[in-house]
Formats: structure tokens, sequence, C-alpha cells
């Protein structure tokens, strides 16, 4: 089973994290950050990777370490759960529009950590969430998934529409890459024969 559990503790925040690849797209989500645990629920249901997600953190300080915290342990889960990555497709892109919005996510399961974010944020806080820490999460997930991961968003101006429309469209390009090649389940997609 593609399954991880990982548990991480900082002075900072306490994550505890398991998820399934081959799940149903089941959450149950509680980090303290109302906007988060609604970007998480969107991600696990339409990425169909089950999600059970728990955070202590520094909310008085502000959401920072709590949002990065979470990309760190959800990439290091990722990576975990692929393993030797046979048999997937590797590579995902999904463009999906929220209203006014158009956001584009590109991702390959490379090995290769590398984030390109074009994205322009109104609103700087929805809720207890800093709309900023959207790129720092989603850096923290490519650097600890090892994974190249591009997000663009076309065009848009609801601050909660681009953002959302990034997760969802993350979700949905993930879910094209860890999908198994059934004619291919023993293969590699490298021509270096590692991933």
């Amino acid at each position: 089973m593609r399954q991880s559990q990982i548990k991480r503790q900082t002075n900072e925040t306490t994550i505890e994290m398991s998820i399934n690849l081959d799940g149903q797209g089941q959450a149950t989500i509680d980090t303290g950050v109302g906007f988060m645990d609604h970007m998480l629920e969107l991600f696990a249901f339409h990425s169909g990777i089950d999600c059970t997600i728990t955070c202590i953190g520094d909310l008085k300080v502000d959401s920072h370490h709590t949002v990065e915290d979470l990309g760190i342990v959800l990439g290091e889960c990722l990576k975990e759960a692929l393993g030797d990555k046979k048999g997937i497709y590797r590579y995902g892109q999904m463009a999906i529009p929220m209203d006014e919005t158009l956001v584009t996510t590109t991702l390959d399961l490379s090995g290769r950590p590398y984030l390109v974010y074009q994205a322009n944020l109104p609103c700087q806080q929805l809720g207890n969430y800093e709309t900023e820490m959207t790129k720092e999460f989603f850096k923290a997930v490519s650097d600890h998934a090892l994974m190249t991961l591009h997000i663009q968003q076309n065009y848009g101006e609801n601050t909660h529409h681009i953002i959302e429309a990034m997760f969802k469209s993350f979700a949905r390009a993930l879910k094209q890459a860890i999908r198994i090649d059934e004619n291919h389940k023993e293969q590699i997609v490298s021509s270096k024969g590692v991933l």
C-alpha cells in the first residue's frame, strides 16, 4: 500500500499526518487555520488522497510556522508513500477555472525540487491565514517531495478564488502524476532508471 504516516515536532508546531495515495479523497483536518483546513480538504477530495492531519502551532505569532510546516510534512509524506516511484505516470498538468480566475499547475515527480510560482494575490489576509504563505507552503511541498512544481495564475481578481484554484489544480495534477500505468507497473519513467 502506498501510505505514509509522519509525526513532526518542533518548538513551533506539532504535526501528525497520514496519507493514502490510493484512497477515496477522505479528509480529517484540524490545523487551527480555518482557510488551510478548507484548502487541504479540497486537496484531498480532488487528488483522491486520503488525509488525516492535525497541527498545533504557534498561532499567537501568526500562521507562518503552521502553514510552512504543513507543507514540509505533506512533502515528506508524499515522498515516503511514493517509494521508488515504479509504475507512476510521473507528470501531471491541470488548469482550473474558478469564476473569474484561471490557474494552471504543471508538475514532475522528478526527484529534483524546484518551484516556479507566478501569482498576484490582492488580499493579504483570509481569516487567520496570511496569503503570502501560499508560496511558502508549495515551496515546502516541492522541496520535501522532491517535486518540480510550476504554479501559474493566468488571471484572476479574488484572492480566495486564486488560492483555491491553486490547490485544486495542484491536486488534480498530482492525481495524474501518481497514477499507476497498468501497462508499465515495474517501469520507472526515467531514462536514468531512477527518480
